[in-house]
């Protein structure tokens, strides 16, 4: 009976990651892929993928490419959570850009491996810590910290941060709460180290949020 039950559940889960990733790869390998095409249809996954398109620059290895790009991505993703948006909102000229397909080959290419061992372990659970509002704006302060964080030139942190980054993005594409909190967890360590002991984002933070208002 458990065996039944578990495979319904396999077969009832949408796209998982690597296949989302398979189905991107497949095509011109200098097409643009605009982000708007690249976010259709996914559904709860939406948020998901476009932090991980958002988080592909910090593996770029140009000193101040990886801040200057995901940085502010990364950041508008979490403000939206925070703003607890049921999908993402893209202003016109980033809906109409996008990465190199082949950008994402090469990711693709490089994950894969670490994909197929992620994928026994990660699967939909505890997903009040997903759906939760308090949850979603827990989330979404974490991203905009980190994404401040990344913008930073803080030396040889830029794959640290795309690591980190991209455990918060797995768990939105496979509705993964026990991830997500593992990603929490990291993220405040993160923030801690590097952002209060060197001062530099309370400062940052407290301008972007008189930015706004």
């Amino acid at each position: 009976m458990t065996a039944d039950r578990d495979e319904k559940h396999r077969k009832t889960r949408e796209p998982g990651t690597r296949v989302l990733l398979d189905a991107l790869a497949v095509g011109d390998p200098e097409e643009v892929l605009k982000l708007r095409d690249v976010l259709a249809g996914l559904g709860r996954s939406t948020f998901g993928m476009l932090l991980m398109v958002a988080t592909l620059p910090a593996f770029i290895p140009i000193p101040g490419l990886a801040g200057a790009l995901s940085g502010p991505l990364v950041m508008l993703v979490g403000a939206q959570l925070l703003f607890l948006l049921r999908k993402p909102w893209l202003p016109a000229f980033l809906a109409e850009r996008g990465p190199h397909r082949k950008l994402l080959v090469s990711f693709n290419q490089r994950i894969s491996p670490w994909l197929s061992r992620l994928e026994h372990l990660v699967k939909p659970r505890l997903t009040a810590m997903l759906d939760h509002p308090l949850a979603t704006l827990f989330t979404g302060l974490l991203l905009v910290l980190l994404g401040l964080l990344l913008s930073l030139p803080i030396p040889f942190t830029n794959y640290l941060f795309g690591v980190l980054l991209l455990m918060f993005s797995f768990a939105l594409l496979e509705r993964d709460g026990a991830l997500m909190l593992l990603a929490w967890a990291a993220g405040l360590v993160a923030i801690g180290f590097f952002g209060i002991l060197s001062g530099n984002l309370v400062a940052m933070a407290t301008r972007w949020i008189d930015s706004l208002f």
